[in-house]
């Protein structure tokens, strides 16, 4: 009896580690040290030693049952930017810029090229979000897992100026509400998702194309998310102050946006103010889905939220149109009980 005939095979795992070596080398930063292969990824604090009030940021995710989509089209070198995204964004939310990321993947069975490619996504993403890609983990959990399923999961840390973090505590009445476009679903709802697509869950079902979408069924819900780093990197470098920002992840606007106000605002977010992408039309029609549980579950098309003062929105908008995102004004703030309305 070995490893192997447990269920483990150790060979696969170095296989894993050398060809998913180049992807991670592409990610690397100045601060980090070290290289790549060692028990812990090491990066310097040198380039922020002279920040006056350094805050460190965290932030930790998975992608969730749209890896089921991945498995079922046997397509896995995006979703790990989804990985990436759902972390790195948090961490931008704040005002933060990430420094590093690590990942974390649990499978039935280690097949090095699927390894690899799922990597080759999230290192994709970190270079998105020009994070340095310093570690991660690949557990093979045979009895666990069937063979051809896994899990993915990833940690970033950032870091921000303390007097620059995003808190809400400076937001008014008047001020303008600014979204960028979501690619998509993202990687929030998919249980909904498979729910209503239950029976087009299939290679073939998942191929099949759709004249609203565009595209076949399977390629739009298997959209990376967006990674809106650099964007908000750029209206930090055009001078403008975000005073509040959300990421509209699971709980859509119902959840995420309260989460960015001050006790006493209210964000006013007009629904037509922006084109809704036609996969959440066809959700909701397909599964006969109430708008608002649409809202409350979905981004609707609007991935995040940043509320700035009205003189800085031109400024703000711009600045995000030369990191290649579509920004819309969709709404502003209010004087009011502590919530969100959408009209």
């Amino acid at each position: 009896m070995d490893y192997k005939k447990a269920g483990v095979d150790i060979e696969a795992g170095y296989r894993s580690v050398e060809l998913m070596k180049k992807h991670v080398m592409e990610t690397m930063r100045p601060e980090v040290l070290g290289g790549i292969g060692g028990f812990s990824g090491a990066f310097s604090l040198e380039a922020i030693k002279d920040m006056e009030h350094p805050v460190l940021l965290s932030g930790t995710d998975g992608v969730g049952t749209k890896l089921k989509l991945a498995m079922i089209m046997d397509r896995h070198d995006t979703i790990g930017i989804d990985c990436v995204a759902m972390c790195v964004n948090d961490v931008a939310c704040a005002g933060g810029e990430p420094l590093f990321f690590l990942d974390y993947i649990a499978c039935g069975k280690n097949v090095p090229e699927k390894i690899a490619a799922i990597v080759s996504g999230v290192a994709e993403g970190c270079k998105q979000a020009e994070a340095a890609l310093v570690g991660g983990e690949t557990a093979e959990h045979p009895g666990m897992m069937p063979e051809d399923e896994y899990d993915l999961a990833g940690f970033t840390v950032g870091v921000v100026e303390q007097k620059e973090l995003i808190d809400g505590s400076t937001l008014k009445a008047g001020d303008v509400l600014i979204g960028m476009a979501s690619s998509g679903v993202h990687s929030n709802g998919f249980s909904l998702v498979r729910k209503v697509f239950e029976k087009e869950l299939t290679a073939e079902g998942l191929g099949t194309y759709y004249e609203e979408l565009g595209g076949t069924l399977g390629d739009t819900l298997l959209a990376p998310t967006k990674i809106y780093v650099k964007a908000l990197k750029n209206v930090k470098k055009a001078g403008v102050r975000v005073k509040a920002c959300s990421h509209i992840t699971g709980g859509g606007f119902y959840e995420n946006v309260p989460r960015m106000l001050r006790d006493g605002t209210r964000a006013v977010i007009r629904k037509d103010s922006y084109p809704v992408p036609p996969i959440f039309k066809l959700l909701a029609e397909k599964g006969d889905i109430e708008e608002k549980m649409m809202y409350n579950t979905y981004n609707m098309g609007i991935g995040m939220i940043v509320a700035v003062d009205p003189a800085d929105a031109e400024k703000t908008m711009e600045a995000m149109k030369a990191a290649g995102e579509t920004p819309y004004v969709i709404g502003s703030i209010e004087e009011g009980e502590k919530g969100v309305t959408l009209c």
